[in-house]
């Protein structure tokens, strides 16, 4: 967390103010120590672009630079004429007529100041993101079959294959595919790989159109306002099914993740 809907939330949200340039930088002690990974000089640069694969943020400035930016769990970036800051804003950029801030409670998130070349072998790190317009079933399918043992809900949390996948969304394709998270991938059936392509679709579309999804002290958009998306979940943190309405949703670990599903709905 968080994850695709909540990452493209923000990169929208802040794609509005381009291109902006960067008049000052200042940062705490933090930053250096917990979330960035190389040095990090923007002062007169201008940031064009942002670009976004699974969870990385790729801010592109005038020089041909590279700011990628992981959220881990509880990172966002604000922006407006005037930031509230606090002792967790660990990055603060003064533009010419905004303030671009980093803020993140626990430091979970990572930063690189990359060139061209080095950000693209960054980025190459991970798999198809679940929004790219290549993602396909023969991609689905292919995925899913290259760790037969592995229990579905795992692969699809690997971010070498599903880039902008996360527990959340995880648990939703399970549950609106009708699949038990802990069904290995061997044993997923052929008619079924449509299935989960769909749920991947019918998972994203909603929470993008939210704003994303926020739990109990967590992620904030652009703005510090909190997605609406946990209106449109089904087995995730929830005690009954929204699906069949009727059963109690069970929760386990997988791979020490809270795990939810529908005994009912799910085989």
């Amino acid at each position: 967390m968080p994850e695709l809907p909540e990452v493209e939330t923000i990169r929208l949200q802040l794609s509005e103010y381009l291109p902006m340039k960067i008049l000052t930088q200042t940062s705490t002690p933090q930053l250096k120590q917990n979330i960035l990974h190389t040095n990090l000089e923007l002062q007169n640069k201008t940031l064009l672009t942002i670009n976004r694969k699974g969870k990385m943020l790729d801010f592109i400035f005038d020089d041909g630079s590279h700011l990628l930016s992981h959220l881990g769990m509880t990172g966002t970036w604000l922006i407006g004429e005037k930031i509230k800051t606090t002792k967790h804003t660990h990055l603060t950029l003064q533009g010419d007529k905004h303030t671009l801030a980093y803020d993140d409670p626990r430091r979970f998130g990572h930063m690189y100041y990359y060139s061209k070349e080095e950000a693209e072998l960054k980025l190459a790190e991970l798999g198809l993101d679940l929004a790219d317009p290549d993602f396909n079933l023969e991609y689905l399918t292919t995925s899913i079959k290259r760790y037969p043992e592995r229990a579905l809900k795992v692969t699809l949390l690997d971010q070498k294959l599903f880039a902008g996948s996360g527990n959340y969304i995880a648990n939703e394709i399970c549950a609106r595919a009708g699949i038990r998270p802990t069904r290995k991938c061997r044993m997923v059936k052929k008619d079924e790989f449509p299935k989960i392509l769909n749920a991947i679709k019918e998972v994203l579309a909603p929470a993008l159109a939210s704003g994303g999804t926020t739990f109990q002290g967590g992620y904030r958009d652009a703005s510090g306002e909190k997605g609406k998306g946990v209106e449109h979940l089904v087995v995730f943190y929830q005690k009954i099914c929204q699906l069949c309405l009727k059963t109690p949703v069970k929760k386990i670990l997988l791979a020490q993740r809270g795990t939810y599903y529908c005994p009912h709905c799910q085989k």
